[in-house]
């Protein structure tokens, strides 16, 4: 569940993490509806046969702009809420870094730490925050991504 603050309470989180989300599931079936939705079908993403004997990682992978675009919904556990809030609009990214591929029925959570905070216009608030995928019972993280949020009272 999201933390609700007020506008003057938003400094007091740059540099602190917000916490974990609950674990996600990652099936063949929504990576064949991300292929779909995007038009990319290589095999890598949709043959599982054929990703299970011509690639290093035994089965199929995710997307790694699926991996990427399920943060969002991800981080809607641990992101910050602010009084009066209106929306929040995806502003981009700063930094975006692939590690390690999601493979087809693993599990992923976001851990999110706020970076920066700037104050654009009144009622209008920038957030920057490291997101981090987790692979269950991996070391290494999917992604690393440094993320551009616009928060409107």
């Amino acid at each position: 569940m999201a933390n609700v603050v007020s506008k003057d309470q938003l400094v007091d989180y740059v540099g602190k993490e917000l916490g974990v989300s609950d674990w996600l599931k990652i099936d063949q079936d929504r990576i064949n509806q991300f292929a779909d939705a995007t038009l990319d079908h290589q095999f890598i993403h949709v043959d599982p046969e054929r990703a299970e004997t011509e690639t290093p990682f035994g089965s199929t992978i995710a997307h790694g702009y699926l991996t990427l675009s399920l943060t969002v919904h991800l981080m809607k556990e641990t992101s910050l809420k602010l009084e009066n809030m209106i929306m929040v609009i995806n502003y981009g990214l700063n930094k975006l870094r692939f590690l390690q591929p999601v493979k087809v029925n693993s599990e992923i959570r976001t851990k999110v730490k706020i970076l920066n905070v700037t104050e654009r216009s009144p009622g209008q608030y920038l957030i920057a925050s490291e997101v981090t995928v987790e692979i269950k019972g991996e070391q290494k993280p999917a992604l690393v991504a440094e993320t551009l949020a616009l928060y409107i009272t």
